[in-house]
């Protein structure tokens, strides 16, 4: 009926026309509005629906808009989209769910599909335990809900429009007439939140791989392979630019090169926004995820925050944020959360930001990150395990020869010293376990992480370059 394979951690996901097709997306539409219809008790649902750029997303998203309406839903078509523009229509105007058919970063003979409801002024998104399995029940049940009333597919263009008129009445627009930014969406999907953005943003903005195409032409739209970015950081120095601006396939993960063309971590971009949002907040919780907390946990103690700690990924950390009420939330991949929109990814807010600070303290960028980070980063490595050797064993056989350390199971494992911490977790996806570690001292860092390499390789594994 339906490849399994395809439901993923936090999405459904897989390689066009094999995987992911016209009858699979009927099957996943049919399943989602019964869950929805199930959840909210409506007999008539209002559900938001976009699409990336790829190839197969046109043919994909009219079936999605078909079947939906058949089955008596309500659709908002947005079109194409943005993802964090999906969770904004639906939360703006008050609707029951959301579909966008996107593969975010993935390569382009991929496609897949992510899904939200509204609950109230929060968004839940659909991962593994929070509504993909009862879709996938649904779906091998086939008991499906369908409404007795017709539906209906009501055109939405140009809500990127009000998302970004939001995003700059609450943040303003940052004082940087004088200066040169560079972006690079990567023939993605981010091409629209920047070109609106920057309408209304008085400074020279220069945009590379600016026309969408599913094909990819320049490269991947994935920002965590810093091969990606080389581009963007040559544009950076050749244009003599202040800062660099890049965004993956569907534009919820946003990176940032410094005036020297160097990549800023993404963690060190959490820190920079929760002093601005704890200077017009005082006392809010922040949330960072449990791979790097030592700059941002800084940054939140100074400002008189609190801090709290999330696992990884983005729609655990979206539960995290609603729950806990947290006004804002980081994770060191490059996707950033915000309690007022719907604990979602906002792309337009994580740049106003950043330009903000930038325009106000008319430094280098670099200058003013510096200034930020007391712990430096090693970057995630990651390892293949044999086939012989689970990830559980080697996380607790590194767990007893650290059991001196402060513990911490939220994700893996972290362990922490005064000076140096490190975290181990295994992949939602593959046969891996990555490895990050973050200290005080640069040459500290670099020594325990050799040490954590050996004995991960002492199991049999390999390094992933």
């Amino acid at each position: 009926m339906i490849n399994k394979k395809i439901f993923k951690a936090y999405d459904i996901r897989g390689t066009y026309p094999d995987q992911i097709n016209k009858e699979a997306i009927e099957l996943i539409m049919k399943g989602y509005y019964t869950l929805l219809c199930r959840r909210t008790g409506k007999k008539k649902v209002h559900i938001a629906l976009g699409c990336d750029m790829r190839i197969s997303s046109p043919e994909l998203h009219q079936t999605a808009s078909e079947v939906l309406k058949n089955q008596g839903a309500i659709v908002y078509d947005l079109g194409q989209i943005a993802t964090p523009t999906l969770y904004f229509s639906v939360n703006k105007f008050l609707l029951d769910g959301g579909v966008q058919i996107s593969a975010s970063h993935n390569p382009k003979e991929y496609n897949g599909v992510k899904m939200v409801q509204r609950d109230g002024n929060k968004l839940i998104k659909f991962g593994s335990k929070t509504g993909l399995g009862e879709i996938l029940e649904i779906i091998e049940q086939e008991s499906y809900s369908k409404s007795d009333m017709q539906g209906e597919i009501i055109p939405k263009p140009d809500v990127v429009n009000l998302e970004c008129q939001e995003a700059l009445v609450e943040i303003g627009s940052p004082e940087i007439s004088m200066k040169t930014v560079v972006s690079d969406p990567a023939n993605s999907m981010g091409i629209l939140p920047l070109t609106e953005l920057f309408k209304h943003i008085p400074t020279k903005h220069i945009m590379i791989n600016d026309f969408l195409d599913g094909t990819f032409p320049a490269h991947q739209a994935d920002p965590l392979q810093h091969k990606t970015l080389r581009q963007l950081q040559d544009k950076v120095l050749a244009e003599k630019a202040d800062i660099g601006i890049c965004t993956d396939g569907d534009a919820d993960r946003t990176m940032f090169i410094n005036e020297k063309g160097e990549i800023i971590p993404a963690t060190i971009i959490t820190t920079l926004i929760a002093q601005e949002i704890l200077r017009d907040n005082p006392g809010q919780k922040i949330l960072v995820d449990i791979r790097y907390i030592k700059n941002v946990q800084k940054m939140v103690t100074k400002m008189g925050g609190t801090i709290g700690l999330t696992p990884v990924g983005h729609a655990l950390i979206t539960q995290q944020v609603n729950e806990e009420k947290a006004i804002f939330a980081g994770e060191s991949s490059g996707h950033y959360y915000f309690l007022n929109t719907a604990g979602c990814e906002s792309t337009v807010r994580v740049i106003l930001y950043v330009l903000r600070v930038l325009g106000r303290e008319n430094k280098p960028i670099s200058e003013i990150i510096n200034s930020m980070m007391v712990s430096y980063e090693s970057g995630e490595s990651n390892f293949k395990l044999p086939e012989s050797v689970t990830s559980q064993e080697v996380i607790k056989n590194i767990c007893a020869k650290y059991s001196d350390g402060t513990l911490n199971e939220i994700d893996g494992i972290a362990i922490s010293y005064d000076d140096w911490r490190f975290s181990i977790r295994s992949s939602n996806t593959e046969p891996l376990i990555r490895l990050n570690v973050e200290g005080d001292q640069i040459d500290k860092v670099k020594s325990e992480e050799k040490k954590l390499q050996d004995l991960i390789i002492g199991f049999g594994a390999h390094k992933e370059e």
